[in-house]
């Protein structure tokens, strides 16, 4: 019983910051992102019989990272016995591998729970439709969900685990321009900044109902096919979302000053006519949307910035031939 999937990193346009239950991860806001078509995830899920184990990049993972792991695999476990599946009492041996950065705000947990949740209920024996998927995937990262959808995806935030779930949604022809500035992982991780902005940002209610309202904004935009009304609300959005994380108390700066340089060079970038809108997700690394055939020149302007790439929207995760 050995399943190997893969699955890529999403970025939000309208950004998930806030859970309204932590145990299933449930948002305060629906969001909507795009999948990307590089950093990938592979992830290898082999039964075993006397305990589970978690390697990631070719080290063993800590205690911490195994630990979350197996309390994934317990779900999975779950739905086997409740399918009443012999492998509802199997161990799992886990094996991934990040082809981007990890922990870093590039949503290498996203690609890496929606690659488990693909190949972990395929090696189990569940039969999933992709709805369930996002389902599962959610309950390891919430913005795991949005990984398992092709190009662009909506997550509604929901108010129960049947409810909170990731679809596809048609938007505008874009690209994606990541500047790295800093690889290494994140020194507050999402979660647990999301439980201190939650805590003790004094601006968090204004931030879930300014979130609900923004998203459906962007789903009219998306409907419309406007490029650059999708740009605006990306980057405000983004904006905002930083400033209710510095508000907590102590504050949480996900972005360097290096960031901030990032966001004026687009800025200036308009200025000059060529169009482009940054956004950042909970680290120092800024991703850059663009009209396609605009994303040579968008790279070469913030090249002096960190390592460039560029994404075009990436296939949703799926299965991979193990034979």
């Amino acid at each position: 019983m050995v399943s190997v999937a893969r699955a890529h990193p999403n970025i939000a346009l309208v950004k998930y910051w806030g859970k309204a239950n932590d145990e299933l991860i449930i948002p305060v806001a629906g969001s909507m992102s795009m999948t990307l078509d590089k950093f990938a995830t592979t992830t290898r899920v082999e039964l075993a019989t006397d305990a589970d184990r978690f390697t990631l990049n070719d080290t063993v993972a800590d205690a911490k990272a195994t630990e979350r792991t197996t309390v994934f695999l317990d779900l999975v476990r779950h739905l086997a016995a409740e399918a009443d599946l012999d492998t509802a009492t199997a161990y799992a041996n886990v094996t991934s591998v990040n082809e981007g950065p990890t922990a870093a705000g590039m949503a290498s947990s996203a690609s890496g729970f929606a690659a488990l949740a693909t190949a972990a209920a395929d090696a189990y024996g569940l039969e999933l439709t992709t709805r369930q998927l996002s389902r599962l995937a959610r309950r390891g990262s919430g913005s795991a969900c949005r990984s398992l959808i092709d190009h662009f995806a909506i997550w509604h935030a929901g108010t129960c685990d049947a409810t909170s779930y990731a679809e596809a949604i048609t938007a505008p022809d874009m690209a994606m321009v990541s500047v790295t500035v800093d690889a290494k992982a994140k020194k507050v991780s999402s979660r647990d900044g999301m439980v201190a902005t939650r805590d003790t940002s004094p601006y968090y209610q204004a931030w879930i109902d300014v979130t609900k309202k923004t998203l459906n904004d962007m789903i009219a935009a998306c409907n419309a096919n406007d490029f650059t009304q999708v740009g605006q609300i990306t980057e405000t959005h983004a904006h905002r979302m930083h400033a209710v994380i510095n508000a907590a108390q102590p504050p949480i700066r996900y972005l360097a000053p290096v960031s901030w340089q990032v966001f004026d060079e687009v800025a200036a970038m308009r200025e000059d006519g060529l169009e482009a809108y940054a956004t950042a997700d909970a680290g120092p690394n800024v991703v850059l949307i663009c009209r396609p055939d605009d994303a040579a020149a968008v790279a070469a302007r913030v090249a002096p910035y960190g390592a460039i790439e560029t994404f075009a929207p990436g296939p949703g995760a799926h299965l991979l031939d193990t034979a």
